[in-house]
């Protein structure tokens, strides 16, 4: 692993231990969509290709972060319950 793969994995990795537990609120795309966290898949993508070439798959899966937020938003979903790969929004 290359020093700047290196760094961008140990960064997330503080991000999801320290900060991200205590935010108060989870990734839209993870609760909308299921799946990884937006961190969790950054920090694939950055593992598996690198700072430049995993720039742009960054950029995109931010932006479908931000629709999923703008989704959520509209809908006034208040969780999502998840039934095998389905996830179910519900409202309490």
């Amino acid at each position: 692993m290359t020093p700047g793969r290196r760094l961008a994995d140990v960064l997330i990795g503080a991000y999801q231990e320290r900060v991200s537990p205590h935010k108060g609120w989870g990734c839209a795309h993870r609760v909308a969509h299921g799946g990884p966290s937006c961190s969790a898949a950054v920090r694939e993508i950055l593992t598996r290709s690198g700072l430049v070439r995993g720039a742009v798959p960054t950029a995109l899966r931010f932006v479908a972060c931000y629709q999923a937020a703008q989704l959520l938003a509209t809908t006034d979903v208040r969780g999502v319950c998840c039934c095998g790969p389905i996830p179910i929004p519900f409202r309490f």
